[in-house]
């Protein structure tokens, strides 16, 4: 039977600095308070998990639907927002990427999760923001509902995942910088993040800067949010387009894309982006 997740308790994890000791016989001008601060907070920003920029502006973080999201998922939606082809392009990527045995964060989820159904995992935690969504998602063995865009910090053990995936849903966090910085303190070393999209979108509750963008950009604002974060391994980009093919943008004439659309036959583009902490690990 499905459980709810039980947070652990956390106590913030102790930290040591390095003891400077002034050499003897010689006498060093003192460092201003402000010149001090700033040496600080360079160092803070160097330090792994930690973010090094804000890649959003204010503006870029709004959204049309000023409801809380908590209200505009209320009510379950049993549907798969992307088509077949997308689901089985990130089925594959989980069945080469992941490990079985390991244990999985399935960030940002909801009735289904998308993995390779022969794959056995330690456990398989998820997290949204409907509850009837989530437990009737058969790969999950527990999970817990919150509001990211309120409240970023996530109740989970530091280093306790091996990946943590999130599927279509990027384009909602208002805050990413911070949720990314959460996902890779989860993160054991080696772990890895799997971010997936296409272009579909509930459109009035994307972020301005999802919603004013192109597929390309798309890519790269997911990639400099993995680059915001100190710690994370370069991003890797994996494009699929309708028809199976595989690359990057503008493989067909601009037109082709628009007739589709208008024919009723278009189909969603497989976009992913991938990094890991600290590492990326070779398996035998």
């Amino acid at each position: 039977m499905l459980r709810p997740w039980q947070p652990p308790s956390l106590s913030p994890p102790a930290m040591a600095f390095p003891h400077k000791n002034t050499p003897p016989r010689l006498k060093f001008p003192r460092a201003s308070a402000s010149t001090t601060n700033a040496s600080e907070e360079d160092d803070n920003r160097s330090q792994p998990g930690k973010i090094r920029r804000q890649v959003l502006t204010q503006q870029g973080r709004g959204k049309l639907d000023l409801r809380s999201d908590r209200d505009f998922y209320a009510y379950p939606r049993f549907v798969t927002h992307v088509d077949g082809g997308f689901i089985s392009a990130l089925t594959e990527l989980y069945r080469r990427r992941l490990q079985s045995g390991s244990e999985v964060l399935d960030l940002m989820s909801s009735w289904v999760s998308h993995l390779p159904e022969e794959m056995e995992f330690k456990r398989v935690v998820g997290h949204g923001l409907n509850a009837q969504e989530l437990a009737r998602n058969p790969r999950l063995d527990y999970f817990f509902v919150k509001d990211l865009n309120r409240d970023q910090r996530l109740e989970l053990e530091s280093s306790s995942f091996d990946a943590v995936l999130c599927t279509v849903s990027v384009q909602y966090l208002q805050y990413p910088e911070q949720v990314f910085a959460e996902v890779f303190r989860a993160l054991r070393p080696g772990g890895v993040f799997i971010v997936s999209f296409s272009n579909r979108m509930f459109y009035e509750k994307a972020i301005t800067s999802w919603r004013d963008g192109s597929d390309y950009s798309r890519v790269q604002l997911v990639v400099q949010y993995f680059q915001s974060v100190v710690g994370f391994t370069g991003a890797e980009v994996v494009r699929k387009s309708p028809g199976g093919r595989k690359g990057g943008e503008g493989e067909r004439p601009w037109y082709m894309g628009l007739l589709e659309l208008l024919s009723g036959s278009s189909k969603d583009p497989f976009y992913a982006v991938i990094a890991y902490k600290n590492f990326k690990p070779v398996y035998e």
